[in-house]
């Protein structure tokens, strides 16, 4: 960066073209106005966040006047807050950011006031504290430097250069584990603020205009992202949360949708199945005089009977002959819970692979095998994990599975057949613990790489014009 000290002597008209690199701001208008001692950015919806001995703020820019549609998150230190005064005498509170800004190839820090400057000509305003000793005034011209384009903000550059800007995320989740913990410390690590909310403590209003989520007796602030860690007990209430989420616009790692489908495993496996995903041989019935059909159906015994709302191996019963499929089939109905049926996959010798599936790749994934004399290979009945390698076939399908529900994070669970592998089950809110330990990698940062990818600013769609159809600026 070239400091002012060693910089080439400038020329400035009244008004000229800047960037401001570290905001993710490629070209600002800017009015000079050497009144004024600190520069002002026009910013909407400033609020302040993070830790008191580091505070920050976040703040939405429309960088271009007249276009509401065009918004660019941005987020910074806070420097100071102080009182300034405008032209026309009103005196006002504001947040103070240090940035870089860059004309003409050179660079140096200044001092941005956040304030609406809403309905004035120019969305930034450049005091004398950015202008130092190196810049001469021609007050009576503008751009005397070279000019930038607007279009810059239709193009890829605004989200390839954007910067890596500190996000505020919040974790719903009712328990202090370890993915929790590891969610929050690699969070900060990495310069965000990551708020741990208790879901079943959150409110909803609901109402076309302003949608909002409440908690605690307040209105929860706008988040970056949203990573949902949802437990199967409150499915309904858990979705119902992150639905709002979604209305508001925040960036929900895993959707309602994904969540709610991959909960209800006869709908799970019905869109198993409308994709041609392989799984193993699934029936499903309501009435007590089909139980003969519905074991004819997965090939006979031996078969697993599955309660429809399962979990962490629970309510999952081997039948290993016809009569202990018919007795288990028989207690299921009488307590009148929903089940459904499937082919116990013998050669896979009680066990199985995850795969944690996140955005679209496969990252990690072990193999987990059953205690002693148990079907059941999930860690929390006992089992044990170990490395694997998976096959091309295996991480395609566990890749498909995941896109399949739309979900951006996914335990997915494989059975090894003779026919090749069968998805068991789509986990929406798979733990780090065992596959963090086992695979040696830091999957909680893969993540927030993901997290960070989306929550950046993209390119916005320009506004044609009803009459020509041109760019409408």
């Amino acid at each position: 960066m070239t400091t002012p000290a060693h910089a080439t002597q400038l020329q400035f008209g009244w008004e000229e073209w800047v960037s401001l690199p570290d905001l993710g701001l490629p070209a600002m208008k800017a009015k000079v106005d050497t009144g004024a001692r600190t520069s002002a950015l026009h910013a909407t919806d400033i609020e302040s966040f993070g830790a008191a001995n580091a505070p920050q703020v976040r703040f939405m820019v429309h960088p271009i006047p007249g276009r509401e549609d065009l918004v660019i998150p941005c987020s910074a230190p806070i420097v100071d807050r102080r009182e300034v005064t405008s032209s026309n005498g009103e005196a006002e509170m504001r947040f103070v950011i240090g940035t870089t800004m860059t004309v003409n190839g050179q660079s140096w820090p200044i001092e941005l006031t956040l304030t609406d400057r809403r309905g004035m000509a120019s969305h930034m305003l450049l005091g004398r504290q950015a202008l130092r000793d190196h810049i001469t005034i021609v007050a009576t011209d503008r751009f005397q430097q070279p000019q930038l384009n607007y279009e810059v903000y239709h193009s890829k550059v605004v989200r390839e250069a954007a910067p890596n800007r500190a996000l505020r995320i919040a974790v719903l989740s009712r328990e202090n584990n370890y993915s929790t913990r590891r969610l929050v410390d690699e969070g900060e690590a990495r310069g965000h603020t990551v708020e741990v909310i208790d879901t079943t403590r959150c409110y909803i209003a609901i109402n076309a205009l302003a949608p909002e989520v409440h908690y605690d007796g307040k209105r929860l602030p706008h988040y970056d992202a949203v990573i949902p860690r949802i437990g199967a007990s409150i499915t309904g209430y858990g979705s119902a949360v992150i639905r709002q989420f979604e209305t508001i616009g925040t960036f929900c790692v895993n959707g309602s949708e994904g969540i709610t489908a991959s909960r209800d495993k006869l709908y799970a496996h019905q869109i198993l199945a409308r994709h041609r995903i392989g799984m193993p041989t699934t029936a499903f019935a309501a009435s007590p005089k089909d139980t003969d059909n519905l074991i004819g159906l997965v090939g006979g015994a031996p078969l697993i009977v599955k309660l429809l709302e399962s979990t962490q191996g629970k309510g999952v019963v081997l039948a290993e002959t016809k009569k202990a499929a018919e007795s288990v089939i028989s207690a299921f109905r009488g307590l009148k819970a929903s089940f459904l049926v499937q082919h116990f996959v013998k050669e896979a010798a009680g066990e199985d692979i995850r795969c944690l599936v996140i955005g679209s790749k496969v990252v990690a994934a072990m193999k987990r095998s059953g205690a002693d004399g148990d079907f059941r290979s999930n860690l929390h009945q006992g089992g044990s994990a170990s490395k694997v390698r998976i096959t091309k076939e295996e991480r395609e399908t566990a890749q498909r599975a995941a896109k399949a529900f739309g979900l951006n994070m996914a335990g997915v669970d494989l059975l090894r057949s003779d026919s090749g592998p069968k998805v068991l089950e789509v986990n929406s809110s798979p733990g780090f613990e065992g596959i963090e330990k086992v695979s040696g990698k830091n999957i909680t940062a893969l993540l927030y790489d993901e997290i960070e990818r989306r929550a950046r600013p993209r390119p916005v769609r320009r506004r044609k014009s009803v009459k020509t159809g041109s760019a409408g600026f």
